[in-house]
Formats: C-alpha cells, sequence, structure tokens
C-alpha cells in the first residue's frame, strides 16, 4: 500500500532556498506547492480549495508582509484555518515566537540552527501527528 504524499506549500521570498526546499520535500516523497509571498499564498489557498496542503512552511520576513499579517489573513478563511503552519526564519526575538505560537503555529524554527533535511523530517513528523 502505498503511503499518502502530504502536500506542502512553502512560502518563502527568497528563490534558491525555496527551491532548494523545493527539490528536498520532493525527494522525501512530498508535493510543494511554492509561493514567493505572502499575498499570492493566501490567493493560491483560497482559490484553490482542493488542492489544500496538509502543512504550510512559512518565512516570517516576506517582501510583501510578516508572518503575524500572514497567520491573520490564513484566520480569516474558515477553511484554512485549521491548517498547520511551521515558521522557519532568520531571526526569532521571544516576543515574535510567542506571538507566532498564539495566533496558531505549531512550531517556530531558526534556519541557522537546523539542516534542511532535519526540517523535512520535523515537518513530516508534524503532519503525521496533526492526521492522528
Amino acid at each position: 500500500m502505498d503511503e499518502k504524499k502530504y502536500r506542502v506549500m512553502v512560502v518563502e521570498d527568497e528563490e534558491v532556498l525555496s527551491e532548494a526546499i523545493k527539490k528536498k520535500l520532493e525527494k522525501s516523497g512530498m508535493i510543494p506547492v511554492t509561493s514567493a509571498s505572502g499575498k499570492d499564498a493566501i490567493e493560491l489557498l483560497t482559490n484553490t480549495p482542493d488542492t489544500k496542503p496538509d502543512l504550510i512552511w512559512l518565512d516570517y520576513h516576506l517582501k510583501d508582509m510578516d508572518g503575524l499579517s500572514f497567520m491573520a489573513e490564513l484566520k480569516k478563511h474558515n477553511t484554512l484555518e485549521n491548517i498547520p503552519v511551521i515558521v522557519v526564519s532568520n531571526s526569532a526575538a521571544n516576543d515574535k515566537v510567542e506571538a507566532m505560537l498564539a495566533l496558531g503555529a505549531k512550531q517556530y524554527l531558526l534556519k541557522a540552527e537546523h539542516r534542511l533535511d532535519e526540517l523535512v523530517e520535523t515537518i513530516k513528523k508534524l503532519i503525521q501527528e496533526e492526521k492522528q
């Protein structure tokens, strides 16, 4: 029996990093959907409900909005508000982390502290926990 392929939306505006994440997710048997901006990600999520991801990988600092704004937009849509979000960022001030977790982010991880392989495994485990 085939293992279900998890769909992960990657919201990352750094193109090289986004491509590396996409390739790593594909190699791990997941289906990546990428977006370079928060606005585009929200539009994609609201306009294609049949392709709702199992998890959102969110960079906190995007060119068009920050993670708090993205989470607030996500929460406006009752069909999207329960999608697990993992924030992967270059900075993690305590107040920022606490605010993101209060808005529903499942985890907040620093890019510099984790290899891409570790992040992908963390994502896979989190999705599996959410599905139970």
